[in-house]
């Protein structure tokens, strides 16, 4: 979810290179977990190493169901070794809608990422869905977590403590409209086509069925994010929905929590 710019230069692991197979190997994403995403040719290379949380095992068993009905990586190959676990997919058309031409064009950006994230919620089928992301269950991991408040979007921080936070989310509002969610829908999640069109969505290794809400409470607070203020509304309108303050807010700690 966020890039982190000050660790310096990555040396890519050794079965890295192999799988790149004699091709530059570039970074393009590194994340707080120790994740890194290498870019080789038409191939992206994911890297989790061992320790970390990232199941990229999980993830291509949910890219490898979703690609049946949308736009989404199509897997090549994933395994393990001591040192970690990697995921290998071909590259899609487009550019993450957070590259610097997007973000000169956020009304452009966030009409693609609010109209997309409806395609995929209206292409996943929900009952053919193997997979979850239910506020039930994402709720049990967030007690299991305790994530301190230390770790929490600034708004949240407020709450002071664990529990306080763990309390407002012990009961979720009323499903509004079950969907196979994306699992984290954040604006880099999201590719666009030179036409300015989503072109195909990457990252869903939470994919699952779940409120819609789950996703729009997230694609939207990441448009403050990566664009700044007064973009909530627009990537609603483009995907075609009122404003839920109450899910939104639900889901929006739930996040920082799980």
């Amino acid at each position: 979810m966020f890039e982190n710019q000050s660790q310096g230069p990555v040396e890519p692991p050794r079965v890295v290179v192999e799988l790149a197979g004699g091709a530059p190997v570039e970074v393009v994403w590194r994340n707080e977990a120790g994740g890194v995403t290498f870019r080789a040719g038409e191939r992206y290379l994911k890297w989790a190493p061992a320790g970390t949380r990232a199941d990229l095992a999980a993830e291509a068993e949910r890219l490898r169901w979703a690609g049946a009905y949308a736009v989404v990586p199509r897997v090549l190959d994933q395994g393990a070794d001591d040192g970690g676990t990697w995921l290998v997919t071909a590259a899609l058309a487009g550019t993450a809608a957070v590259q610097p031409r997007w973000k000169r064009e956020p009304a452009t950006a966030v009409r693609a990422i609010g109209a997309g994230l409806r395609a995929l919620h209206d292409a996943l089928p929900v009952a053919d869905c193997p997979f979850e992301w239910s506020a039930a269950s994402r709720y049990a991991r967030a007690v299991g977590l305790r994530t301190e408040p230390a770790h929490w979007h600034r708004e949240h921080r407020r709450l002071g403590t664990v529990d306080r936070a763990l309390a407002l989310v012990a009961e979720a509002p009323p499903v509004d409209r079950p969907v196979v969610c994306h699992g984290d829908a954040c604006a880099p999640n999201t590719l666009i086509g030179a036409d300015g069109r989503w072109s195909g969505h990457v990252d869903l290794g939470a994919l699952g069925v779940a409120d819609r809400w789950a996703d729009l409470a997230v694609a939207t607070w990441s448009t403050t994010w990566n664009y700044g203020p007064g973009w909530e509304r627009p990537l609603l309108d483009a995907y075609g929905i009122d404003p839920d303050p109450e899910r939104t807010a639900y889901y929006r700690l739930l996040w920082d929590l799980s």
